[in-house]
């Protein structure tokens, strides 16, 4: 009977990297864009500039992003074959939706919009409810989670499942914490527009 040990190799560092460098991404980011909301360290590190701050966090959360896909391929290729999860076709073709799905948002979003620009006061005019966003809330992160998806079937690793299920769980998690987060940011624009309008008439 076939264990556990046949289809992923535990004892790999590699592996136990790989699922660190994920877990850790969206753990950052989210930490380090609540405390530019509360305290603003960031703009302040850039004389007040809250463009510059967005502009170097979207560089660092693009790099460890570059990174942890590193890791993710290096741990893959330590991990034993596994054929009937080998499906090039199949891997391939969500590779492609994941990456337009990401892509296409960042096209939408801008620099900006993309990296939480929100938590730098740096606000969108109204949400964009063109494609991607007309098919999924959050195309950035389900876009992703299919890349690791497609990855870990073009190459048949049954580890590499393993750790796309745990981006979706992570992501899931994450999209809890941020969502309601960013949905009161916006609200309280709207009311501070909304008193704005009053003092404005009071004031006719």
């Amino acid at each position: 009977m076939a264990s556990l040990s046949n289809f992923v190799d535990l004892s790999q560092p590699s592996l136990q990297w790989a699922a660190l460098s994920i877990a850790f991404n969206p753990i950052f980011w989210n930490i380090v864009a609540r405390a530019e909301y509360r305290n603003h360290f960031l703009t302040r590190i850039f004389g007040g500039n809250p463009y510059y701050g967005c502009y170097f966090l979207a560089v660092t959360i693009f790099g460890i992003g570059i990174l942890r896909d590193h890791v993710y391929q290096t741990a893959l290729a330590d991990q034993p074959y596994y054929a009937p999860v080998h499906q090039p076709v199949l891997g391939g073709l969500l590779f492609s939706i994941g990456s337009v799905l990401v892509l296409s948002s960042m096209w939408a979003l801008g620099v900006t919009g993309t990296y939480l620009g929100d938590y730098f006061g740096i606000l969108m005019d109204a949400p964009v409810t063109g494609f991607p966003f007309n098919v999924t809330g959050s195309p950035m992160y389900w876009g992703s989670t299919l890349n690791f998806l497609g990855v870990a079937l073009y190459r048949g690793k049954v580890a590499g499942l393993f750790l796309t299920a745990e981006v979706f769980i992570l992501y899931w998690f994450a999209l809890q914490w941020e969502d309601p987060f960013t949905a009161e940011i916006y609200a309280k624009r709207e009311r501070e527009r909304a008193k704005g309008k009053q003092g404005g008439k009071k004031n006719l």
